[in-house]
């Protein structure tokens, strides 16, 4: 009889517990959903930062190419030392 008992019993809690385990599950699946919605707008978000901080290092990296070529022609112009330190010796 205890058997009997104890399985009747355990049917009862198990028929009880159906309905809100079924709603958490619900509730759970409805939170992950909203999430992965979340997750996919900042991940777009993200990706454009990626692309703008990618064309802007693109910019500054020609920026930075073009000002050195400007500094080596500079320094191309700059006078030899050993012609202008033959005037002031003979001074």
């Amino acid at each position: 009889m205890a058997k009997a008992y104890n399985g009747a019993n355990f049917d009862n809690l198990i028929a009880m517990a159906q309905p809100d385990t079924i709603d958490q599950i619900a509730e759970r699946v409805d939170h992950l959903l909203l999430r992965h919605e979340e997750l996919q707008r900042t991940h777009v978000l993200l990706t454009q930062q990626v692309q703008a901080l990618t064309l802007e290092r693109d910019q500054l990296k020609s920026r930075l190419s073009a000002a050195r070529a400007r500094v080596d022609s500079l320094i191309e112009r700059l006078p030899q030392a050993s012609a202008s330190a033959t005037p002031e010796a003979s001074q």
